[in-house]
C-alpha cells in the first residue's frame, strides 16, 4: 500500500536530515513532494491523510536516492528560481544563487542598451537583464558547449525575439563590437578553498565555472585585458567575486584604468560584486 502524502513527507524530511538543518530538510522535503507530484506545497499539506500513489512513490525514491548521493536539489528538479523567474539546470551549469542577484540589483541601477554577459553558463543573468530591460539587446558567451545548450532553452523560453544572442568563446575570443555593459560570474574559488566546498558543488557542479585554480584572480585578470576594445565610454564592467576578494578585484579594476570602481555587499553584508566604468 502507498503511504500517504503526510507519511512521505516525513520520511523524506527523516532521510534528508542526515546531511542538512531541519529547517532546510523540511523545506527539500515539500519541494520533492511537490514535484513528483505536480502539485502545490499548500494542496499537499491540506490533504496530508491522501495517498501518495505508485508513481510519486517510485520518484519519491529515486530522488531521495540521488540526494542522499548530494546532487543538488535543483539538479533533480531541473529548474531554481532566480529574479522571480525559473531557469533549467543541469549538471552543466552553476544553479544561480540569490546572491548573484546582487549583481542584477547593481546592474539595472543605470540604463542598458547593450550587454555582454561573460561565461553565460545558464544564460540568467543575461536573461534577467533583457527581461527586467525590454529595450536592451545582448551577447553571452561560454567555452562549454552544453552550458551553451542549457542558456539556449532558458533564453528561448523567455522569447526575446531577437534581442539574445549566444556564442561558444574563451573570454573575449569570439566576441566583437562595443558594449555599454560587461557583465560577468566568472569562476573565482581558489585551489585551496574548493577543497572545503560543499559536496553538492564540489562533487556535481562543473569545475570549470567553480575555479580557474591558484589565486582564483585569473578570470578577472583576462576580462580586464580584454576590456579595454569591448567596453563603451562611460560603460560599466560588473562582476561576481568571492569570499575576501573585494579588495583584489577592485585594485585590479583601478590599475585597469576603470573609475568609480564599487564593492557592493550582498543581503548577508558579505562583499559580493566589484563595479567600476570606463571613463
Amino acid at each position: 500500500m502507498s503511504p500517504t502524502i503526510g507519511g512521505a513527507l516525513r520520511m523524506a524530511r527523516s532521510v534528508l536530515g542526515a546531511f542538512l538543518e531541519d529547517r532546510d530538510a523540511e523545506r527539500e522535503a515539500r519541494l520533492i513532494l511537490s514535484h513528483v507530484t505536480g502539485r502545490s506545497q499548500a494542496s499537499l499539506l491540506a490533504d496530508a491523510d491522501g495517498e501518495l500513489g505508485a508513481e510519486a512513490q517510485r520518484r519519491l525514491t529515486l530522488l531521495l536516492d540521488a540526494r542522499r548521493q548530494r546532487q543538488p536539489l535543483s539538479q533533480l528538479i531541473g529548474s531554481v528560481e532566480f529574479y522571480g523567474r525559473r531557469f533549467e539546470v543541469s549538471e552543466d551549469v552553476l544553479t544561480p544563487r540569490p546572491d548573484t542577484e546582487t549583481l542584477i540589483d547593481i546592474a539595472l541601477a543605470a540604463p542598458v542598451a547593450r550587454v555582454l554577459d561573460l561565461g553565460t553558463g545558464s544564460g540568467c543573468i543575461l536573461a534577467t537583464l533583457l527581461a527586467e530591460r525590454p529595450g536592451a539587446t545582448g551577447l553571452g558567451t561560454d567555452l562549454s558547449e552544453a552550458a551553451l545548450a542549457v542558456a539556449e532553452r532558458n533564453i528561448g523560453a523567455l522569447d526575446f525575439g531577437g534581442r539574445a544572442e549566444l556564442r561558444q568563446s574563451d573570454w573575449f575570443g569570439a566576441v566583437d563590437g562595443v558594449f555599454d555593459l560587461i557583465v560577468s560570474n566568472p569562476p573565482y574559488i581558489t585551489a585551496e578553498e574548493m577543497q572545503t566546498l560543499a559536496p553538492e558543488v564540489r562533487h556535481w557542479e562543473p569545475q570549470m565555472a567553480l575555479t580557474p585554480g591558484g589565486d582564483g584572480l585569473d578570470a578577472y585578470r583576462a576580462i580586464l585585458a580584454g576590456m579595454p576594445d569591448h567596453l563603451a565610454r562611460s560603460g560599466r564592467l560588473i562582476v561576481e567575486i568571492g569570499y575576501g576578494q573585494g579588495t583584489a578585484v577592485s585594485d585590479l579594476f583601478r590599475a585597469a584604468g576603470l573609475e568609480n570602481v564599487t564593492c557592493h555587499a550582498d543581503l548577508s553584508g558579505k562583499d559580493r560584486v566589484v563595479s567600476g566604468s570606463r571613463v
